[in-house]
């Protein structure tokens, strides 16, 4: 695949001196330019290696750096100055050179830099194929249409009676805003086979459908992904047997938040095997009913209100034409879309005893045209699972209009 690389400087010199130093090969494109040409050139920047002389632009090169931070940027500067070095590395540089290091270190460490490059591309590839398709939408928030995907392929699967794992795949809450979303992509895109199929369910999660395989073969293969991804990163698999496909996302996020729980209250165990954590049964923590009860206004007040709170002031944003509204009481918790012919409901309660029912409908001209429930433990029910329930039922409530 060719590499696109550009050179950024405001001394003419320094491009004669960089290009000796490159070994480019027929099919790289090379571009130069200074720093006043770049809104006009700015479209060949992203998914490029970009080599950056700061001599004279420390502050613009700062920026350029800020604002591509999905092109690893190189920079090139005169002297070893560490508090700039510093500086160019926190707002995400890949790497920084000085005119004086040797012709053989410098094409070495050009190396892992164009590597990235080759990824990315690769990774615009796979989501150029995906938006063609109208699978993901073009801004990558969510997919369009995840729950066709995943009822067709179920469907092929048992039919044809293939080994497959469903998997779902997150960051905990404290890294899902802090990751670039290409990262993430780019390491599953590099490890699944061409005929897998990755999925976002909500920005930085995805599901993973993996073909012609078993656990235990996923096991190895998340092992080898987890070691390519610096920050916590969490899964949850199960094999495809004869679950619908919402018994197979409520079982994988139930996994995959587990997980997470399990890591959080055990710092010090690394490593954590996939389904090395089992159900509870059908044993309670709760030891009377009253207890229970007070546990889920616990809930109501420390999670369904806040994560119902925040989904409403995201998706007012973004949609038109709708009304989102959410309210919360004893022992329920309602958050409804509302569009001109429809109202999606999705209803959290405690109907009874050490356990938790999600109702999801959708009402179309006053008759209920499509009706599910979830039933979690209390222990289950957490922020991170709710939310990605909640990014379901938003991307459901979509594609039904």
């Amino acid at each position: 695949m060719a590499d696109r690389i550009v050179l950024i400087s405001d001394d003419t010199d320094f491009f004669d001196y960089i290009r000796l130093k490159l070994e480019l090969r027929k099919s790289d494109e090379l571009f130069m330019y200074s720093f006043n040409e770049i809104p006009e050139k700015i479209h060949l920047l992203d998914g490029s290696l970009l080599i950056i002389n700061s001599e004279s632009s420390q502050e613009k090169t700062l920026e350029l750096i800020k604002i591509f931070k999905n092109s690893p940027s190189v920079v090139v500067a005169y002297n070893d100055d560490e508090i700039y070095k510093k500086k160019c590395y926190r707002t995400g540089a890949f790497d920084f050179i000085t005119l004086l290091t040797p012709d053989s270190e410098f094409r070495a460490r050009m190396i892992p830099a164009l590597s990235v490059v080759t990824l990315l591309n690769k990774n615009k590839q796979y989501r150029d194929i995906l938006v063609r398709n109208k699978i993901l939408t073009p801004n990558n928030e969510v997919f369009a249409d995840y729950t066709s995907v995943l009822d067709n392929e179920i469907s092929r699967i048992k039919q044809e009676s293939v080994n497959a794992v469903f998997g779902a795949i997150s960051p905990d809450e404290k890294s899902k805003f802090l990751i670039n979303s290409n990262f993430i992509e780019t390491i599953l895109l590099n490890n699944i086979r061409r005929n897998d199929i990755l999925m976002n369910y909500a920005p930085n999660k995805y599901f993973v459908l993996l073909l012609n395989t078993d656990l235990k073969s996923v096991e190895k293969l998340w092992n080898k992904v987890k070691e390519q991804l610096s920050n916590q990163v969490f899964a949850g698999f199960s094999a495809i047997t004869n679950q619908s496909r919402q018994q197979l996302i409520n079982e994988v996020l139930n996994k995959l938040h587990t997980a997470i729980i399990f890591s959080k209250n055990n710092n010090n165990i690394k490593n954590v095997e996939i389904d090395s954590i089992k159900g509870r049964g059908n044993s309670s923590p709760y030891s009377n009913f009253k207890q229970y009860r007070q546990e889920f206004g616990h809930k109501i007040e420390q999670i369904i209100s806040p994560v119902f709170y925040q989904m409403q002031q995201k998706y007012s944003a973004k949609l038109s034409g709708v009304s989102i509204e959410q309210n919360v009481g004893q022992g329920y918790g309602n958050f409804y879309v509302k569009g001109k012919y429809y109202v999606s409901s999705f209803r959290v309660t405690s109907p009874g005893f050490s356990k938790i029912n999600i109702d999801i409908t959708l009402t179309k001209n006053s008759e209920d045209t499509n009706t599910k429930r979830i039933t979690l433990e209390p222990d289950e029910l957490e922020s991170g699972l709710l939310e990605d329930l909640l990014e379901q039922f938003m991307a459901e409530t979509k594609n039904a209009e």
